[in-house]
């Protein structure tokens, strides 16, 4: 299966990679990876599919989020939060789709906040609920033709550890890789895929 991961350099990317060793992985970065593309311009996303054609499977882990407390949010926190989690992989979406197969599959990653919120995470919430909504509405019109899923990551236990946060309630960036296995070959579609059931 020829794939596609935007975010291939990412903590959650580098273990899909590793996870997904038995397809062919096309690693995309904003800097770094086999290819770069920048999610907020449209023109680096269609130079990057016109180069590598067709494939199977699109994945996203990318995109920016501000963390803090909502009285402490600017606007310009949560406008940015938009423009680059939910409006760039709009842009990775639209654009990407029409690179892929009869049948393949286009992932998105949100996240456990966006049903769960806690302190800190209204943007996250906030843009992560956007995708799963946006992805179950998506594959609700387009039918088999193209499966729209998201995976929902918890706290991974590295990003935890490098933020020196107490890591024994987080799940491993090569745990959470599994669900993203279970989005490209399965056949489901519409479903938010919490990475807790694919351990």
């Amino acid at each position: 299966m020829k794939v596609v991961l935007v975010g291939a350099t990412g903590t959650i990317g580098k273990a899909i990679v590793n996870e997904l060793k038995d397809h062919d992985v096309i690693r995309v970065g904003f800097k770094g990876g086999d290819y770069q593309v920048n999610i907020e311009d449209r023109s680096t996303i269609e130079a990057l599919f016109k180069e590598i054609g067709t494939v199977d499977a699109i994945i996203s882990t990318t995109g920016l989020i501000a963390f803090a407390p909502v009285k402490e949010l600017a606007y310009q926190d949560i406008k940015q939060s938009l423009d680059n989690k939910v409006m760039g992989n709009i842009n990775l979406f639209q654009i990407g789709k029409e690179y892929l197969r009869e049948g393949g599959s286009f992932t998105f990653s949100s996240g456990y906040l966006a049903q769960n919120p806690m302190a800190g995470g209204a943007a996250v919430s906030m843009v992560n609920a956007a995708l799963d909504s946006f992805a179950k509405a998506a594959a609700f019109e387009l039918g088999m033709s193209l499966r729209v899923n998201t995976v929902s990551p918890r706290f991974v236990k590295e990003t935890m550890e490098l933020m020196g946060m107490d890591s024994s309630d987080g799940i491993s960036a090569a745990g959470t890789a599994k669900a993203y296995r279970h989005a490209i070959q399965s056949k489901e579609t519409g479903q938010a895929f919490d990475v807790v059931d694919y351990l």
